[in-house]
């Protein structure tokens, strides 16, 4: 698929070019998502995000890590982290940002010693596509976790966007997107929001045990994952 978030980030740093990336969906008209989002700094992060980042500890993995703000916020306060990220012209960027660790590959398939942080902001979740998709996550992150770590993430209830139109089949929040920038389209792909009550549950059905640290009055919330002893 088309790397086009990936070069929008790209062109926006290297080239300081303000060509718009949009977002598209099933619901409706085209939405551009500012690229200018991926390059704020500490001070211009909403609260849901300043909150994350002073809830990481340890040695941190950013997965997705987007053009690196995040990380590069966590290192110079001097943590130790890895910044996972799978489009290659995005780790450019991150590098060329300073960021001394990045890996650029795909999260399920990532094999790397053990973090005590797990950071996905910007519902960076959404990775999963599927709620089974995020029992796969949550499987796959016992395996990069140290015993006493935890994956600190945000995501959103979209039930308010079907208040015109049915309910799916599948669950509500498994949403179809694509990306356009510069005339170029991505394939349709699936992406994941998923409301608390069934974030919990699936949880607790792979042995975490999950704690909202955090809500805002957008239907967006900030979760912490534990395993249980």
């Amino acid at each position: 698929m088309a790397d086009l978030p990936g070069k929008a980030i790209h062109d926006f740093y290297f080239q300081e070019n303000k060509k718009r990336l949009f977002v598209h969906d099933r619901f409706g008209p085209k939405v551009e998502m500012p690229v200018s989002t991926y390059f704020r700094n500490a001070t211009r992060m909403p609260q849901l995000e300043r909150i994350a980042l002073d809830r990481c500890s340890g040695n941190i993995l950013d997965i997705g890590a987007g053009a690196g703000t995040h990380s590069l916020e966590l290192q110079n306060r001097g943590f130790q982290g890895t910044a996972l990220e799978i489009s290659p012209k995005a780790c450019e960027v991150i590098a060329a940002k300073g960021v001394e660790n990045v890996v650029c590959e795909d999260f399920f398939k990532f094999e790397e010693k053990q973090f005590d942080t797990l950071l996905l902001l910007m519902n960076g979740i959404g990775i999963c596509a599927t709620v089974e998709g995020f029992s796969t996550f949550l499987k796959k992150a016992k395996s990069l976790l140290k015993p006493d770590g935890k994956i600190v993430f945000d995501s959103c209830d979209v039930a308010y966007m079907y208040e015109d139109i049915p309910f799916p089949e599948q669950y509500y929040g498994e949403v179809e997107c694509r990306y356009e920038y510069q005339g170029e389209f991505t394939d349709w792909f699936g992406w994941l929001y998923i409301d608390q009550h069934t974030m919990k549950s699936v949880a607790e059905e792979e042995g975490w045990i999950s704690e909202i640290v955090f809500e805002d009055d957008r239907n967006q919330y900030l979760a912490e994952l534990y395993l249980g002893k």
